[in-house]
């Protein structure tokens, strides 16, 4: 029928933290060569200050604790500055991701809603790793579209000389095979090799002593690699 919209489900957003945002834009900036196209005013009711940079048509992330006793500001205690924070899926119906994790014992630990854009958050303890988004915004369908977490016009900021995509983030844990069952139960997706590919970018489970994001795999011009907020950046071409 005119009008609705192929389902999908894509890995579109990563969100790190630092404390001090200014210093790891700075560092992202130049390791990466991708150019800020937003700062999200909404993320202040929540003691934070962000900025995020476009990769292709997915997008890095950086939040910064403004006041003590965030949340962000409790994962930097917790970790010491290490692993990521938050994987972001941009989909056609969140609704169904919140059933999903209801049927599989996953609270949700907030919604958000404003101007066409609708997203969920899962609790991180109950998903293992890090916190989980699953977000919608109205005329997104096409990833060239509107993107309301990265701002009006976000697609004027995209380079290309160094990065061009967000291929994968890695996930460590001690079971990598029952942790990536729990997230494919939760996307709907088949588990292959301990991964999960989606419509666009793919999460890769590995062992490791604790559940974490550690890393992120980008499509670059070049291969190399840096860590930067505490997460290990591989570019390869």
């Amino acid at each position: 029928m005119a009008g609705e919209v192929t389902p999908y489900l894509r890995l579109r957003q990563v969100c790190l933290v630092a404390a001090d945002l200014a210093r790891e834009a700075a560092r992202m900036k130049e390791a990466l060569g991708v150019e800020e196209c937003y700062r999200d005013a909404n993320v202040a009711k929540y003691g934070l200050e962000n900025v995020l940079f476009p990769v292709g048509t997915s997008f890095l992330e950086i939040v910064a604790p403004t006041r003590e006793g965030t949340a962000a500001g409790r994962f930097l205690e917790r970790h010491g500055g290490r692993h990521g924070y938050m994987v972001i899926l941009d989909c056609d119906d969140p609704e169904r991701y919140r059933k999903q994790a209801e049927a599989l014992g996953i609270r949700v630990a907030n919604e958000i809603r404003h101007d066409g854009y609708h997203g969920i958050q899962l609790h991180p303890r109950d998903t293992g790793a890090a916190m989980l988004e699953f977000n919608t915004t109205a005329g997104g369908a096409d990833p060239m579209g509107p993107y309301a977490p990265a701002g009006p016009d976000w697609q004027r900021a995209i380079r290309r000389d160094v990065v061009r995509g967000l291929r994968a983030v890695e996930i460590e844990c001690p079971d990598p095979a029952g942790l990536a069952s729990r997230w494919g139960k939760l996307f709907e997706r088949p588990v292959e090799r301990n991964a999960l590919a989606l419509d666009q970018g793919a999460i890769r489970f590995m062992r490791g002593k604790e559940e974490a994001f550690t890393g992120v795999e980008l499509e670059a011009a070049t291969n190399a690699s840096v860590e930067l907020c505490g997460v290990r950046f591989r570019l390869a071409a």
